[in-house]
């Protein structure tokens, strides 16, 4: 009854900008989408409608954020998905992207060896795109619907043009300054230098022959002949390193998730070279011998417990982590309880570990570098879906004559061993550059099931805050018992190792919890600059699907 009364009054002090906003989750019984986009997800529910079933409306919303949300939908980057079949198989497919052929450990390291920009704002910034060969090979192996069915939707938004909304206008206009170098950049998303306005109808017609290219001729008609060109002679414009060889080789993989259990229920997700899933399992292991629900929401007992839990996850991030086909990660150790065990030994429930004992790290700031969405459908189907350019609208350049932006996804790697990237995570000899090899992701699509069954679809863009934006939200729904939207749109938090640091969010914790939090020594307790995640979220319960947008973003669910 106190969580209750806590969650009642928190409603009722926080900002409206926030929470006001917080959608009902809609509900339907045929199928349910929840992206960053509106638009997009109407056209995942009408796939379904033709018969399509979760994967093919997965695949169908992919290409249509291409279209619809530029800052992280994409043809030009990478991802990862988990899905669920209505046989109860649960695979993992991998479309990161990889470091091209010519790319080596000392790339972005000038004569004194000290880390330059290049991994973020060239060129040569840029890995190997994936997300086209990864909804391709998730639609060839679990879709029911034909290529040119699935694609065409984007290509109609593409051709015939989609009214601007605000949010978006004023986007284009703050990428402008950033896009001024690159003609291609600045002719797709400006009317000749002059930023498009809310109510503009916005037409893309090179990426409109881009995806027909994808609809008549499947994989080749990206990965080679005339866009593959074009990406090669972008390439040439800038002093990048992709090559037709690079475009040519480059494949998608399917890996066996990670899983494991959590009060009974499986959770499931993405594992290396994403950290997401071992993380979010190998803190679910330290959290399960302790009363998480009886702790209540956001005390100043359950905070504690997260955080040194998030603390020593970050720690092993670093060190252990990397892509499993050059380095030999120990998922199995990692993610098991045992482990967990061992590592949360020293957790003291008076104090805070002292992040000196466990190692060195920086907090990041989050941008909205990436997007995550969820679908199920009636028969059991399930997919999560998180995607990428790395920075919101990757680094700023799009394909001349193919209207799609590259991504600067090098920058995930470690330039230098114990050098900070862009978003303050470390990395060691695990996550070096090396040809061909996938950089090291925070992604974590998740899929929740309970008696082989999907229960929830989550996941979230974030940086290095994706992974405890997941945690947050499957323990709303698990332990504290909350409805769809308050599981999503309730106040976060996140730590992530060292400096002691907690960023929250505007009323996540109240003044007794800070007090609190702060006579456990816990060190840095800021608000953050930031709202926390976007965590797109679908959920079964008692018949009936449900979905719901995060309030921090723009977005739309739609359902059948």
């Amino acid at each position: 009854m106190h969580r209750i009364f806590h969650i009642v009054l928190l409603w009722m002090l926080v900002p409206p900008l926030l929470f006001a906003a917080t959608p009902v989750p809609v509900e339907g019984r045929q199928g349910v989408v929840a992206s960053a986009s509106a638009l997009a997800s109407e056209v995942g529910v009408s796939i379904m409608k033709q018969g399509g079933n979760a994967i093919d409306a997965a695949v169908a919303v992919g290409f249509a954020l291409a279209v619809t949300y530029p800052s992280a939908g994409n043809l030009g980057g990478g991802g990862f998905m988990v899905i669920h079949t209505q046989a109860g198989d649960q695979v993992a497919l991998d479309f990161r992207e990889v470091a091209p052929l010519s790319a080596h450990r000392t790339m972005y390291l000038d004569d004194q060896g000290n880390v330059t920009r290049d991994s973020v704002k060239s060129h040569k910034s840029s890995g190997v795109p994936g997300s086209v060969a990864g909804l391709l090979d998730a639609l060839e192996k679990y879709g029911k619907l034909k290529r040119h069915e699935v694609i065409q939707p984007a290509i109609d938004l593409a051709q015939k043009g989609f009214v601007i909304p605000a949010h978006l206008a004023a986007q284009f206009e703050k990428q402008l300054e950033s896009m001024a170098a690159y003609p291609a950049s600045m002719e797709t998303f400006s009317r000749n230098g002059v930023p498009y306005v809310a109510g503009d109808l916005w037409k893309q017609p090179d990426l409109t022959k881009t995806l027909q290219r994808i609809a008549d001729q499947g994989k080749e008609g990206f990965y080679q002949g005339e866009t593959a060109q074009l990406i090669v002679d972008e390439m040439a414009r800038g002093n990048g390193q992709i090559t037709l060889e690079d475009l040519a080789q480059y494949q998608a993989k399917w890996r066996e998730p990670v899983s494991g259990t959590y009060r009974g229920y499986q959770v499931t997700s993405m594992p290396p070279p994403s950290s997401g899933g071992v993380l979010i399992l190998e803190m679910l292991n330290m959290l399960a011998p302790y009363p998480v629900a009886e702790l209540g929401w956001n005390s100043a007992e359950l905070v504690h417990l997260m955080v040194e839990a998030e603390r020593r996850a970050y720690a092993d991030r670093a060190v252990h982590l990397g892509d499993p086909d050059f380095y030999a990660v120990p998922v199995e150790t990692l993610i098991s309880p045992e482990y967990a065990k061992q590592r949360f030994s020293n957790f003291d429930s008076g104090k805070a570990t002292d992040s000196d004992a466990v190692g060195a790290g920086r907090i990041p700031a989050e941008s909205p570098e990436t997007t995550h969405y969820s679908v199920m459908d009636a028969k059991g189907n399930a997919v999560a879906v998180t995607t990428t350019l790395n920075w919101g609208y990757g680094n700023k350049i799009v394909v001349s004559g193919a209207g799609f932006l590259l991504n600067n996804e090098m920058d995930d790697f470690a330039a230098k061993p114990g050098v900070p990237n862009s978003y303050g995570l470390l990395g060691s000899e695990a996550n070096a550059i090396q040809p061909r090899k996938r950089m090291l992701s925070s992604m974590s699509p998740t899929i929740v099931s309970q008696a082989g069954r999907p229960l929830l679809v989550t996941g979230s863009p974030g940086g290095s805050t994706i992974i405890t934006t997941t945690l947050q939200v499957i323990l709303n729904i698990i332990d504290h018992k909350m409805s769809l939207n308050d599981a999503v749109g309730l106040p976060r938090f996140h730590h992530q190792w060292k400096p002691n640091q907690i960023f929250y969010e505007p009323y996540a914790l109240s003044p007794d919890t800070l007090k609190q939090l702060k006579q456990k020594q816990h060190q840095g307790l800021t608000v953050s600059k930031r709202l926390i995640g976007d965590a797109n979220s679908v959920l079964f319960r008692d018949g009936v699907l449900q979905g719901v947008n995060d309030p921090r973003n723009q977005g739309g669910t739609a359902v059948y």
